[in-house]
């Protein structure tokens, strides 16, 4: 297959005008390596790696932690559909033994054709401070707890790529030291000061959960989580760019911040693509109206975007359109360790490419 004459984003964030070539399901170096001659006609459109959700919950009606499988084939179709190619269903924390239960039904999924891939699991919960628990359910948050985690891991066939955890809490810096090769370690859901959250990332943590939300703020005297990830080089920060979660004023102030490190997320949950109403997160009851999604006593709680959306908001926040594209392709797939197979449009890796017109509607999502 030949991909021709459209504008095409490279790996060092620059836009090329070139033809892509694709065999047997990957990104082929020249002409020469393909062997079927189909021709897509690209111009003036964008053509983009398929784009990377790190942390999403659900969607369509559907949640990651029912531990529904069929539930979870159409949070992938919604996915799929929405130019989200590569995704990682992201736990709530919940009671124990339903973790587990959840976890255990990942261990054998297989990819399926017209989905999202699954390219990880994400653990938000349990292992948070109460006092920074969002839409979390206080009552199932545990003291961070290597042996659950890595039983939740093993149950899932090794697939946690990513694990959320408080370094205010007794047990944290242990956690970190044990598990720090073993998984992405991301701080968040924490009132943790500027001195623990430096300690921990030079422990081995190096990404933040949802930047501004759940954390303390940003304060001259007080830096905080925020400050300490900022100045730790190679440290990811994710960020909800749904227009709600944080003022695009402060997601400008992000990405200038965390220079090439920030991580566009959706947090989406069950209520995305749905009217609005009330819906369940994670056992507690979310009331949405139009874009804004809260708890009973008002708490925020997940959006209901998706990440192709909250590209083109960060986009029309100002935030330059190649830097807006690497948040939802090179840095999330850099940040849990899938870059060698997704997340640039580079020989050899998987061809997970769509097609964008130059107002930001995706116009198409290579079928291979």
């Amino acid at each position: 297959m030949i991909i021709k004459n459209g504008i095409v984003f490279q790996e060092d964030k620059t836009f090329a005008k070139r033809d892509v070539y694709i065999e047997d399901g990957r990104i082929a170096a020249n002409l020469s390596r393909v062997r079927d001659m189909t021709e897509i006609d690209a111009s003036d459109l964008y053509v983009l790696p398929g784009f990377v959700d790190i942390h999403s919950h659900g969607a369509v009606g559907y949640d990651f932690s029912d531990g529904n499988m069929d539930g979870l084939r159409e949070i992938l179709k919604y996915e799929y559909a929405h130019g989200v190619t590569s995704y990682c269903p992201t736990s709530m924390t919940v009671e124990k033994e339903k973790l587990l239960e959840i976890f255990h039904a990942m261990k054998n999924r297989q990819d399926e054709k017209d989905m999202a891939h699954v390219v990880g699991i994400n653990m938000e919960g349990p292992f948070l401070d109460a006092s920074k628990k969002g839409a979390h359910r206080e009552e199932c948050i545990l003291a961070p707890d290597v042996d659950f985690f890595r039983k939740c891991n093993e149950l899932c066939g090794n697939r946690i790529r990513l694990v959320t955890l408080a370094p205010n809490m007794e047990g944290a810096m242990k956690f970190i030291d044990e598990l720090k090769n073993e998984t992405v370690i991301s701080l968040g859901h924490s009132g943790a000061d500027y001195d623990t959250a430096k300690a921990a990332l030079n422990a081995g943590a190096c990404h933040v959960t949802h930047l501004y939300n759940a954390m303390n703020p940003l304060g001259h005297r007080a830096p905080g989580l925020i400050a300490a990830a900022a100045e730790k080089e190679g440290c990811v920060a994710e960020l909800i760019c749904d227009g709600i979660h944080v003022h695009e004023s402060m997601v400008r102030a992000a990405f200038k911040l965390f220079p090439g490190r920030i991580a566009l997320i959706s947090d989406s949950m069950r209520a995305t693509g749905m009217e609005n109403g009330t819906y369940d997160l994670g056992g507690q009851q979310v009331t949405v109206n139009g874009r804004l999604a809260t708890l009973s006593d008002g708490t925020i709680a997940g959006s209901v975007t998706n990440v192709f959306d909250g590209m083109r908001n960060a986009v029309s926040f100002g935030i330059p359109l190649e830097e807006a594209i690497a948040a939802v392709t090179i840095t999330p797939a850099k940040s849990i360790g899938i870059f060698d197979e997704v997340g640039s449009i580079t020989p050899g890796k998987r061809a997970d490419v769509i097609f964008v017109d130059q107002k930001l509607n995706l116009i198409r999502v290579l079928d291979i």
